[in-house]
């Protein structure tokens, strides 16, 4: 089932929409002209991931020196912090976890997702 979120300009870079879709809505978000959707649900304790902060994260490069990185690519949930890579949907900590991702297209000027 395809899902019209909005105009490609009502969702401008920076921006997300969270819309009806999956079980318990699905999180677009437009990070420098990219899409991607999410499923608003957290895998850890159920919350609305979708409404957290986008951010970006550290990695450590050598003992006691971290880096910042992902700038904008980030999703951090509200409730425990958890962190999940928009574009994947894979928690940082623990790769193995994962928000559900959703196929987001542009058509016809519409943002599109696939549910």
């Amino acid at each position: 089932m395809a899902i019209r979120v909005c105009r490609i300009e009502d969702l401008p870079p920076g921006s997300r929409k969270i819309v009806p879709g999956g079980r318990f809505g699905i999180g677009v978000f437009n990070r420098d002209g990219d899409l991607y959707a999410l499923a608003n649900y957290c895998p850890h304790a159920g919350a609305p991931v979708c409404l957290g902060a986008v951010t970006g994260t550290t990695e450590s490069a050598a003992s006691y020196h971290a880096t910042w990185v992902n700038e904008g690519r980030i999703l951090r949930c509200p409730w425990h912090g958890w962190e999940f890579d928009l574009s994947t949907g894979k928690s940082v900590a623990s790769p193995t976890r994962r928000v559900k991702t959703y196929p987001v297209h542009v058509e016809s000027g519409y943002i599109v997702v696939k549910d």
